[in-house]
């Protein structure tokens, strides 16, 4: 798929993508990052590809493939799953013939054992051990040299909804992918589970990485995650990111400080609203202390957290400004004040996930 990949111009071309395993997730970051319209066919797919499906990234057809599908489609990629997937394997195969019939192109996702690279953990003969990688803000380009390295070593890559998906291309066959992706309010998997999924493969003799968007110790249950394997007596390490609550304001023209502005600045969870028992945040400190607050997972919230804000003494013009899937062609930005949102609520075309900037310097935002 790579020299076809570079060969083609996709910019506002449709692509059908018939299957939806989790090796697929580097291809079709890809294809989205360079302008395909996406459609993916299959009864099931990896927890990451319905999150795009339903911030509207790409189509999901949650059904067997048909040969109507292939109407307007200038690429066909067929992406085989588990050997024990027959009707998939049924609709890859009368989808390469139909669109061999057609003549259009086709390209496989290779799943299959190859000799590219043996397993690292196997080759040196020793245990297996955990990395946590910090992916960075969702360009691939902004993980770190040590992380990408890491991604490059794996035997095993467990990653997030959120982690840099293009990073995943072109893989060697036998590197497993785990999606344990966890969709707000939808699909996900448990925290325990995800603790029992590294320390499982790693006491196999695997080098597991665990690959999360931004950075692992910024809301990202790092922590958790390298307690249990120490726990489990499996070495683990912590590769840094770059944090999102700093990228994805400056990736939006926002400096979170500014000489004669604003000299501090402050990374709160908007997850429990300021009025939720489970809200451990001093929000009238925030509001009285000036300083530019950055809220991570707060859509749903913003409302409440304005309205404590202004009852804690925030100019109700203070502006407010929304970053959307930062470091992606699908970024956007939506501005605003603390009286506005306090007033009339979160407005139309926020969605997760987002990083909201409060202070002065959300003024110098860029559309």
């Amino acid at each position: 798929m790579s020299d076809l990949g570079a060969q083609l111009q996709l910019g506002g071309r449709q692509v059908l993508v018939v299957g939806g395993p989790a090796r697929a997730l580097g291809l079709l970051g890809r294809l989205l990052d360079r302008g395909a319209r996406v459609t993916v066919v299959a009864p099931q797919v990896a927890t990451s590809i319905q999150d795009l499906a339903e911030r509207h990234a790409l189509t999901w057809h949650a059904r067997a493939y048909t040969a109507t599908d292939l109407d307007g489609i200038a690429l066909l990629v067929v992406c085989p799953g588990s050997d024990d997937e027959p009707e998939l394997r049924d609709s890859l195969q009368r989808a390469a013939a139909d669109a061999n019939t057609a003549d259009i192109l086709i390209a496989e996702l290779e799943t299959r054992p190859g000799t590219l690279r043996e397993p690292a953990a196997a080759t040196a003969g020793g245990p297996g051990s955990v990395a946590l990688v910090g992916g960075g803000p969702g360009d691939p380009g902004l993980i770190t040299v040590a992380g990408l390295a890491a991604v490059h070593g794996a035997d095993v890559l467990v990653v997030d909804r959120l982690a840099p998906l293009e990073v995943l291309r072109d893989l060697p066959p036998h590197v497993e992918v785990i999606d344990v992706a966890k969709i707000p309010r939808g699909r996900f998997t448990p925290q325990e589970r995800i603790n029992e999924v590294l320390i499982e493969h790693a006491r196999a003799g695997k080098r597991v990485v665990r690959l999360k968007g931004g950075d692992s110790f910024v809301f990202g249950r790092g922590m958790e995650e390298v307690i249990a394997c120490r726990e489990a007596d499996i070495p683990v390490e912590v590769v840094p990111g770059v944090t999102s609550a700093v990228a994805a304001p400056e990736l939006a023209g926002i400096p979170v400080t500014h000489r004669g502005v604003v000299q501090g600045f402050a990374v709160v969870s908007g997850h429990a609203a300021p009025d939720d028992p489970r809200s451990t945040v001093d929000w009238a400190a925030l509001a009285a202390s000036g300083v530019t607050i950055v809220i991570l997972m707060g859509v749903e919230t913003l409302p409440r957290i304005a309205a404590t804000l202004l009852a804690g003494g925030r100019a109700a013009q203070t502006p407010v400004a929304c970053v959307m899937e930062a470091a992606s062609a699908r970024q956007r930005v939506v501005s605003t004040t603390v009286g506005a949102l306090a007033r009339e609520g979160t407005p139309d075309g926020i969605a997760p996930p987002a990083v909201t900037v409060i202070g002065d310097v959300a003024a110098f935002a860029v559309p």
